[in-house]
């Protein structure tokens, strides 16, 4: 996906689409690096095609910049490539540019996962960075929940489509 020429403006589904989701690179990480099982059964949604992975070039890019931190601490390349195509296979790529949202978070860095969010009609931003779950309250306001990928239950989520966002 490095170039997104694989992809159209947006790879993310009709006009109605199942629940759609953003996560943050440390989710991310959780899920596909560390294997943690708090998230286990958010990847089996996802893999499923219960739930719609969003993401960006620009989220593709910082995930890689923490993995090759990452395997300088022990982990081999192979791990890095394993994660990054599990990405590229898993998440519905939106190439078209994504508008800054009106309200702005104290880390520049997750403006990104917010305003794809918010404008691409995500039911949720999955993360646990405070400076992202401080917004929660307004987020909600807009119909997109900021949580953390244990707030939610997963094998309760029901394919329910629902329509597809400003993208």
């Amino acid at each position: 996906m490095a170039d997104g020429s694989q992809h159209p403006a947006s790879s993310c589904g009709p006009e109605t689409v199942v629940e759609r989701v953003v996560l943050d690179t440390h989710v991310v990480l959780d899920w596909l690096w560390f294997e943690d099982p708090r998230v286990r059964l958010l990847g089996q949604a996802i893999e499923a095609g219960h739930l719609q992975w969003m993401a960006t070039a620009d989220m593709r890019s910082e995930l890689e910049r923490v993995l090759v931190r990452l395997s300088h601490k022990g982990k081999s390349s192979l791990d890095k490539e394993r994660v990054l195509t599990s990405m590229d296979r898993w998440a519905c790529w939106v190439t078209a540019s994504v508008p800054s949202w009106r309200f702005q978070c104290t880390d520049p860095d997750d403006q990104k996962f917010i305003d794809l969010a918010l404008h691409g009609g995500a039911r949720w931003l999955l993360s646990r960075d405070r400076a992202v779950l401080k917004l929660r309250a307004r987020a909600r306001e807009m119909g997109c929940e900021f949580t953390t990928p244990e707030a939610v239950e997963w094998p309760a989520l029901e394919r329910q489509r629902r329509p597809a966002g400003r993208l």
